[in-house]
């Protein structure tokens, strides 16, 4: 019998509606309020690409087929469009809120065609000349023998032509605006002193319509944005072996034409038009149309122009590790003590440092390392390629399908091997999702290992937002278990047997599930026996049902269970059956917590763990993940800290409760302000002074 718990997709809607309450925030800056509704958009456009188009497929499976079927997908997609559809009327109320916001406060006004006046009249029809008119080329739909394709992700201007003498002359046309070759957001000389004026893209085009069709003899023009999103989810073969980039390249090619989840329009459009467009892409089915408002891809406000605002209070810079400042060899370092640098706190650069130190050091042999998703300008392949051209034995093990990085991976592993580093591709019919390197050494007849293991991916970029752990470490038993994750790995045909030989790592798809099922038993049994029992977890998602059921079976026993977790919680946090409710909070705020922590109070002796693995079915069963065990008694303290401080968070936590009502946590009268992600940064710095 299954344990009741929370639809993952209605829990991950959730959590987007937790980024929408960001944007909602007044105490928030209006440049970050910006931010957050793109954030909010492009969660929506992947969650349409990928859950929905996956609900779609599972209408039409087996019963027999074995993969992980949702219960009712059918009613689960009725749920989803009935919550979008309210969260779009809460997202435009937003968006018209912080508009005017940003014209009462700071003088910024967005214009459109309708809207200029003469010497920006001027300017747009210069500008449409020098940078636009040869990117667009308008398709004449009514013409082609074929339905026109659109492209997922990209917005359409759909155009209404016509002549005012000759009501007959009536045409559509389709023009994509050029997003990616031409910014968004174009500065127009200010109508008044003191002002900022702002263009939209697509709003050039529109003034400029009539040039661009005038000499067809159209002299009346009407256009609204459309937007198709198209399942995204790549149909491979899982043998690694049967050619899998060539597969991969297929995928990519054909991931545009992906079959439509989504068809969002203005709901001004003129409705022959919509009638039109909608049969012409056969979009039959009510549930694929929604209504929005003028503006669509509002993933393109994450890079909205910072330069317009006088008063952002910018991030706290990330620091330097103080026993890692520059000059110094990291690997003498980390001889003596295992260090943990915690993200977006610590820099980044600590890792490059070491990578590169281990480039040019003359008794280094070699260093293998994991790779997920990467910089676009990545120093961490810079290091690698140096560290190669240096004599050393490199070994990447890349993943290929990593979602929405396969492309980059491609060039990645084409730059790699042109220069002679070993690429491996990884596993069938699973994910290389685990975060490690190893480097050897030998010098005077000593063979020392040094190497990292960290809950997010090697990439400089999004450390500088994302909250990670990554562990420095010299520790023989979780070296020795790294080299023979990379004896699995680093084979044409990987031995995935080999990763039950782990003695101190955890892995999966080996024992994770059972190990941390084991871990919450054992604190019931303490709990049983009156001792103190306590299960600390930080996540991105917890959804696999055997390690709820157990967590369940936890709180009935009296274990305190406190959760913190950002995304996806499908477990009921309050049960008539529990001693204590689950005590589970999300924390939304500049950057996205991403790490994962495991801390099992084991009678005052605590266990402490971080991984790269999320409880979800796809971690514990279809990737290569790493649990690490913290035993250095500092850094188990550091952790501990940060957890505790995130726990009591009482500004932009939010409450996970049964209803998923997002409620903020209250601040009690007697307690002090929380906001966590300061407190850790203040914590953190202070460290650089005690030690």
């Amino acid at each position: 019998m299954r344990s009741k718990k929370i639809i993952r997709d209605i829990s991950w809607l959730s959590f987007n509606n937790r980024v929408l309450q960001e944007a909602k925030d007044s105490s928030v800056h209006l440049y970050n309020r910006l931010r957050f509704l793109g954030i909010f958009s492009n969660n929506l456009d992947e969650f349409f690409r990928v859950r929905v188009g996956t609900l779609n497929k599972m209408l039409k499976i087996d019963n027999n087929v074995k993969i992980h079927i949702e219960e009712h997908p059918e009613k689960i997609l009725k749920q989803i469009q009935e919550l979008v559809l309210n969260q779009q009327i809460t997202f435009d109320e937003t968006f018209a809120e912080i508009i005017k916001q940003l014209e009462i406060n700071h003088n910024i006004y967005f214009k459109n065609e309708k809207q200029l006046n003469k010497i920006q009249k001027t300017f747009v029809q210069a500008y449409f000349e020098d940078k636009v008119r040869t990117q667009i080329v308008p398709l004449m739909i009514e013409s082609m023998p074929q339905a026109p394709f659109l492209r997922d992700r990209s917005i359409y201007l759909a155009c209404v032509l016509g002549n005012t003498q000759n009501p007959m002359l009536q045409r559509y046309a389709l023009i994509q605006i050029p997003e990616k070759e031409i910014p968004r957001f174009v500065i127009i000389p200010a109508a008044k002193k003191g002002e900022i004026n702002l263009i939209l893209l697509e709003d050039i085009i529109r003034y400029n319509l009539k040039f661009l069709f005038a000499p067809f003899g159209f002299n009346r023009f009407s256009s609204h944005i459309v937007k198709l999103t198209r399942d995204a989810e790549l149909e491979l073969d899982n043998d690694l072996n049967n050619n899998v980039i060539a597969d991969l390249e297929k995928g990519l090619k054909n991931r545009n034409k992906g079959k439509a989840t989504r068809f969002v329009y203005d709901r001004q459009i003129d409705l022959q038009l919509l009638d039109y467009l909608t049969k012409r892409l056969n979009l039959l089915k009510k549930d694929n149309l929604i209504a929005g408002s003028r503006i669509h891809n509002f993933k393109d406000f994450m890079d909205f122009p910072k330069s317009v605002f006088k008063d952002i209070i910018e991030r706290p810079k990330s620091f330097v590790h103080p026993s890692l400042v520059q000059p110094c060899r990291i690997m003498e370092i980390i001889e003596k003590k295992d260090i943990m640098l915690h993200f977006p706190y610590h820099s980044f650069d600590s890792v490059i440092d070491l990578l590169r130190e281990a480039a040019i050091d003359p008794f280094v042999q070699s260093i293998k390392i994991t790779v997920y998703r990467l910089a676009r300008q990545s120093k961490v392949i810079n290091a690698l390629l140096n560290a190669v051209r240096n004599g050393k034995s490199v070994t990447v093990v890349i993943e290929l399908r990593a979602r929405f990085d396969e492309e980059a991976n491609l060039h990645w592993k084409s730059v790699l091997e042109e220069e002679g580093i070993k690429v491996f591709l990884g596993v069938p019919d699973m994910k290389v999702h685990a975060k490690i390197c190893v480097i050897k050494k030998r010098e005077f007849n000593k063979t020392i290992h040094y190497g990292f293991i960290s809950t997010g991916n090697f990439n400089e970029s999004t450390a500088q937002i994302y909250g990670d752990h990554l562990l420095l470490t010299t520790n023989r038993a979780i070296l020795s278990d790294i080299n023979r994750i990379f004896d699995c790995l680093d084979k044409p045909i990987p031995r995935i047997e080999i990763l039950k030989n782990c003695k101190t790592l955890v892995t999966s798809p080996q024992n994770m599930r059972k190990f941390f099922l084991n871990l919450i038993i054992k604190e019931i049994k303490f709990s049983k026996k009156k001792h103190d029992a306590k299960i600390q977890l930080k996540l991105n998602s917890l959804v696999d049902e055997a390690l709820i059921t157990q967590l369940y079976l936890a709180a009935k026993a009296g274990v305190n269970i406190e959760l913190v977790i950002r995304g996806i919680c499908c477990a009921l946090t309050e049960q008539k059956a529990f001693k204590k409710p689950i005590k589970a909070i999300s924390v939304i705020d500049e950057y996205l917590e991403h790490a994962r922590i495991f801390i099992f109070n084991n009678n005052n002796e605590p266990i402490v763990y971080i991984s790269s693995a999320d409880w979800m079915v796809r971690n514990l069963d279809h990737r290569v993940e790493v649990a690490c065990p913290i035993n250095d008694p500092s850094i188990k303290e550091e952790l501990m800290t940060i957890f505790s401080l995130q726990s009591q968070e009482n500004v932009k936590g939010r409450i996970l409760d049964n209803e998923q009502l997002n409620l903020y946590v209250e601040k009690a009268e007697d307690t002090p302000v929380m906001r966590s992600q300061i407190e850790i940064y203040h914590y953190l710095r202070s460290k650089i002074y005690r030690d």
